[in-house]
């Protein structure tokens, strides 16, 4: 697959950010990142249900999501394989489950990678909702 170049759906449309901003994590933040990656931008796309994440201004990765009242399932979570290794996944992940919980939504976690993640980060399990 061709750097910033994920499968989208046919009729996607320009993506639109949570209340207006996008959630930022760069240098010093809470994810690591590699050496010579500025900084990772995720935004929720409400139009196709995913958070995307882009770096240097190609796109890198999303994680899917349906909201269902005050509840987010996260069904799938994919990184371009040019970014994999660089704290694309994890950016995507800290950055979806701290806009859930601003938003008081409780966390479904059916994609392996969030489920994952948030096992390997308990100060985001009392957001999992079974």
């Amino acid at each position: 697959m061709p750097r910033g170049s994920l499968r989208q759906s046919p009729a996607r449309r320009a993506p639109r950010t949570h209340r207006g901003a996008a959630l930022t994590l760069g240098r010093g933040g809470a994810v690591r990142q590699s050496e010579g990656m500025s900084k990772v931008t995720v935004r929720d796309a409400p139009a196709t249900h995913r958070y995307e994440a882009t770096t240097e201004g190609a796109a890198a990765g999303f994680a899917a999501y349906r909201l269902s009242g005050e509840v987010i399932t996260f069904t799938h979570t994919e990184v371009d394989p040019v970014f994999e290794g660089h704290g694309i996944g994890g950016a995507l992940a800290r950055a979806a489950l701290d806009d859930a919980r601003s938003r008081g939504l409780g966390v479904v976690p059916r994609c392996p990678f969030i489920k994952t993640w948030i096992e390997r980060h308990p100060d985001y399990g009392d957001l999992v909702r079974t």
